[in-house]
């Protein structure tokens, strides 16, 4: 029996053809048939209709950039997310996540990233691999989930927070850990190699990871290097290594920053698109916004950070180290900071641990600086010492032009990247696809809405391997979203940013109402998404 019928709808299908009228039928989770107008004959009917009058119809958003690790967990309603439409999340990225891990590393990696997902005081951490984990998504969550293992988390599992290499038995470890992830349904690995410990490896012990990671039909999903000073050399080393590993690579947030980058857009895409001539395959995401976030502490040079939070404020607590720490950063440019010398009047403070140190919020280092009649560095090293690492940054310094430039490419998909924790948090954790839809392609036209529904659900769809997502095709789920192509906008600005988005009333997962007449539902629709095996 049809579950549902939306009727007189105009389907934008993600194939980046012209849409088309229809009426589609849902039946049993799945798209049971697509009446389109032209066609003639019996139009499908059910005790349950949507109209789809005014609307467009599309495929269910991809987030391939997502910090939802335990906000899925601590949050059923999640309407940071399924408000935007999105009905799929790929999770453990930038290196550091909760799986695989045992007791030591689970302590730690809950301390290091507090400032993007909470200390994870609120949440029962029953799991320890990432089978167990995915387990855990699948008891019921607001949007479905893919997992990356992280490459920062194995390291510090296999060899702690060490600047060395790793020994033979240790890469064996890594190696053992990464294949055990991908076998339990992870879709590729990632990394942030400017962020400790995942940083410390070099490019041969994170070929040998990405070799495991291929041979299970898995893509690496590397923050590489440098966003700053270096980025072009930082994106063809992760090229000629993915190349070397005979593995499939998706750039992390894809972008070209600092005042060194200004208009270099299009020389990150000529790089890519000469590999991709010669047979590589290479995709990336993007936000479609120009200031970055992070935490403060991923500021610092990665000596700094060597053997663990603990150590990092040991040496920020000492004087000497702490002046030697200042060197870094304000005058040689550290490599946290992509080798950029700070620029503390970009650096704006976006969430605190300590609630007692809101009043940091909304303000940039500079200015929280002046106010207390001190130099940036003192501020920013009160801050950490005070916040226990915890605090994150929204970073001004990217440029529209090259934001512009960079999600044109025919293999760019959408990423939030968003952190959903702080009181201020950057606007496209809850704003990145629908600011796509209504800023990019209604307002601007930089791509028409038809390929800017593409690159956000059968692009990443194709990168992940699903089958039977990604497309409004029949027999696919029924993972679907209904917005209103004239009115559709991001509510959420640097001034609001935890509002949500206009013009978007209906999405469904596997059929089942999300979001219905632009509100949250009790629905839990989403599941573990895993790896689909290869032939």
């Amino acid at each position: 029996m049809t579950d549902l019928v939306i009727k007189d709808v105009k389907v934008i299908d993600g194939t980046a053809t012209p849409a088309y009228r229809a009426d589609v039928e849902v039946t049993d989770g799945r798209i049971a048939r697509i009446h389109r107008e032209d066609t003639g004959g019996p139009r499908p009917s059910s005790p349950r209709t949507l109209d789809g009058s005014g609307l467009a119809l599309s495929p269910g958003f991809i987030d391939m950039h997502a910090h939802s690790d335990l906000a899925l967990l601590r949050d059923p309603d999640h309407s940071a997310k399924a408000a935007q439409g999105v009905t799929l999340e790929v999770l453990g990225q930038d290196g550091l996540s909760y799986a695989p891990v045992d007791d030591r590393t689970l302590g730690q990696v809950r301390q290091v990233i507090a400032g993007w997902n909470g200390d994870g005081s609120d949440i029962d951490f029953d799991w320890r691999s990432v089978g167990e984990y995915l387990d855990r998504l699948d008891r019921g969550i607001a949007v479905n989930a893919a997992y990356l293992i992280p490459q920062g988390t194995v390291r510090m599992h296999a060899v702690g927070w060490d600047d060395r290499d790793a020994t033979e038995a240790e890469l064996a470890h890594m190696r053992r850990l990464v294949a055990e992830g991908m076998e339990q349904g992870a879709v590729g690995m990632s990394s942030g190699l400017t962020y400790t410990p995942g940083m410390y490896a070099k490019d041969a012990e994170l070929t040998e990871l990405c070799r495991v990671v291929a041979s299970y039909g898995g893509y690496y999903c590397p923050h590489h290097r440098s966003y700053g000073a270096g980025a072009l050399d930082a994106y063809r080393e992760m090229v000629e290594l993915t190349r070397s590993a005979g593995c499939s690579l998706h750039l992390a947030h894809a972008t070209m920053n600092f005042g060194v980058n200004k208009g270099r857009g299009t020389d990150l895409l000529a790089l890519l698109d000469e590999a991709i001539g010669a047979g590589a395959d290479i995709s990336l995401d993007t936000y479609p916004y120009t200031p970055g976030a992070t935490t403060l502490v991923a500021m610092l040079p990665s000596w700094a950070n060597e053997g663990g939070p603990d150590a990092t404020l040991a040496r920020l607590r000492d004087d000497a180290t702490a002046e030697r720490i200042r060197h870094h950063v304000e005058e040689l440019g550290s490599d946290g900071c992509h080798g950029v010398p700070m620029e503390w009047e970009t650096i704006e403070i976006s969430g605190v641990r300590d609630p007692d140190l809101g009043t940091y919020v909304g303000r940039t280092v500079a200015a929280a600086a002046a106010e207390r009649g001190e130099a940036p560095w003192v501020t920013a090293r009160r801050l950490l010492i005070e916040d226990g690492l915890g605090s994150t940054i929204l970073q001004h310094v990217g440029h529209e032009e090259n934001v512009r430039a960079i999600m044109q490419h025919p293999v760019h998909t959408g990423g939030s990247d968003g952190i959903l924790q702080g009181v201020k948090p950057h606007p496209r954790a809850y704003g990145t696809f629908p600011h796509y839809l209504g800023r990019y392609a209604r307002d601007l036209g930089v791509l028409s809405l038809e390929e800017t529904v593409a690159h956000l659900t059968s692009r990443p769809a194709a990168r992940l391997r699903l089958p039977d997502r990604g497309l409004v095709r029949e027999g696919y789920r029924a993972d679907l979203v209904l917005f209103d192509p004239d009115t559709v906008a991001a509510g959420s600005t640097f001034e609001a940013p935890r509002t949500l988005p206009v013009g978007i009333p209906h999405v469904l997962i596997d059929g089942r109402p999300v979001i219905e007449d632009g509100r949250r539902t009790d629905v839990l629709a989403g599941r573990s998404v895993r790896r689909t095996p290869t032939a």
